[in-house]
């Protein structure tokens, strides 16, 4: 199964209060099965960007489509539990064990136990987390490069064609989020999910990034593969953002980004 394409036509979000946009007329395709990393400040509109793509956000003008389907006609709830999500708080169910965790979309779909069961071991593998040690673990028994696995998890449980994730590797520190990264890599890779990543980290986006997308106040500054970015800013903040023209700037991103090809293989 490929993943679903998005697309976003003139998307516009504009907050109660507020004097701008927090988007403004954003428009670019996440092509199926691709990772395309929103990359920025803090108030860029990445996050508000994302959210509308599960209609978290509401649209003040234009259009996201999901596999060609425009989102605002969807039902909400049933396009969430089509579309994984995954969150730097990680968000798990403190009143629950991992595995129900992961179980909670599948079951919600009609899953049965045994396929839910079976899905719950395969998907800690994935993650590479014993089943036979965390199956039966409660939140408060994981680290946080543990929970942010089991976040991931949860997120692609039922299969999603696409995956939305808000910088969920922001919270724990530079040796686990390395361990995360490849683990995401390899994931999208092997299940051929559409993902769209937000962060502020320019490595991180270097080192996932099929295509990143970099926004500045609520618009699309440039929408360039990691090397283009690197020998072709479209604009003097992504040159900056970037430090494009700087050598050693670019040796570093790109051995991250082999050795993650490497790692994650």
């Amino acid at each position: 199964m490929t993943g679903a394409p998005i697309v976003f036509e003139g998307a516009t979000v504009r907050y109660p209060g507020s004097d701008r946009s927090a988007i403004e007329d954003v428009s670019f395709e996440v092509g199926g099965g691709e990772l395309v990393v929103l990359l920025g400040p803090s108030g860029c509109g990445k996050s508000t960007l994302l959210r509308t793509v599960n209609r978290l956000v509401p649209l003040d003008a234009g259009r996201v489509l999901v596999d060609g389907h425009d989102v605002a006609e969807a039902d909400p709830v049933e396009l969430r539990r089509s579309i994984g999500y995954a969150i730097q708080a990680v968000g798990l169910f403190a009143h629950m064990t991992v595995a129900q965790n992961i179980a909670v979309v599948p079951g919600l779909l009609g899953w049965n136990g045994d396929q839910i069961a079976q899905r719950v071991d395969q998907l800690l593998i994935l993650v590479d987390l014993d089943p036979a040690r965390y199956r039966s673990r409660r939140p408060s028994q994981l680290s946080g490069g543990e929970a942010q696995r089991v976040g991931v998890a949860r997120a692609i449980a039922a299969r999603p064609r696409a995956l939305l994730m808000d910088e969920p590797f922001g919270a724990v520190d530079a040796l686990v989020r390395a361990g995360l990264q490849r683990e995401l890599a390899a994931i999208v890779r092997e299940l051929k999910t559409t993902t769209l990543f937000v962060t502020h980290d320019v490595e991180e986006a270097f080192r996932l990034a099929d295509r990143i997308v970099v926004l500045r106040a609520g618009r699309v500054e440039q929408v360039a593969a990691p090397l283009d970015l690197l020998e072709r800013p479209a604009t003097e903040y992504v040159r900056e953002l970037v430090h494009a023209g700087d050598d050693v700037y670019r040796r570093y991103f790109m051995h991250a980004r082999r050795e993650l090809e490497r790692e994650s293989r």
